[in-house]
């Protein structure tokens, strides 16, 4: 299974079955603070509601259509991050994450994007990375921000959040501009 060390306090692993515990008790100690943002969260009530999320996403990457890792920092789940989708014919993925919010404000999200990032041109050899954030989500817009993508785009109310619709800020990366930012 995949794992990927981000540094020395942080890692991405494959999502497992044997996580759904852990994963869905911070889902729900992150409840009001996720819902803000996530569409999927009233959604998930139950351990069992997490395990399925692991079963889709393992079928995804046995698919070879993407996978989703648990951020691990320093030993503990933090959150999710992984490829929605890698389309293989066109060499680009989009990225989605979220990070339980006692790890917030640490530079654990960043880091794991870089990482993540960094995975996708190197080995995957993509040619474009996207990440597609709610407008009003300051946060996570600062992490493409940070790492220098481009934003391209508004996607006017693309996303149904609860009770109303919420537009969606396109940023990418180019594998050349990756290697050009940071002098690979």
């Amino acid at each position: 299974m995949f794992k990927l060390d981000v540094d020395g306090s942080t890692a991405l692993t494959m999502v497992a079955l044997p996580d759904a515990e852990e994963l869905f008790a911070l889902t729900d100690s992150s409840r009001h603070y996720l819902r803000e943002w996530l569409p999927w969260v009233d959604a998930t009530k139950t351990p069992e509601d997490t395990r399925n999320f692991i079963q889709s996403a393992l079928n995804q990457y046995a698919n070879n259509n993407g996978f989703h890792c648990c951020i691990r920092y320093k030993g503990k789940i933090a959150g999710v991050i992984g490829f929605h989708h890698v389309d293989w014919i066109n060499r680009k993925a989009a990225i989605g994450y979220w990070l339980g919010q006692k790890y917030q404000g640490r530079g654990i999200m960043t880091n794991c994007c870089r990482a993540l990032v960094e995975f996708a041109f190197s080995q995957l050899q993509l040619n474009r990375v996207e990440i597609r954030v709610a407008g009003g989500n300051a946060k996570s817009r600062a992490i493409p921000e940070r790492l220098g993508f481009v934003q391209e785009g508004i996607l006017r109310e693309t996303e149904w959040l609860y009770d109303h619709f919420v537009d969606s800020v396109v940023y990418a990366m180019l594998q050349r501009d990756w290697l050009a930012h940071f002098n690979r």
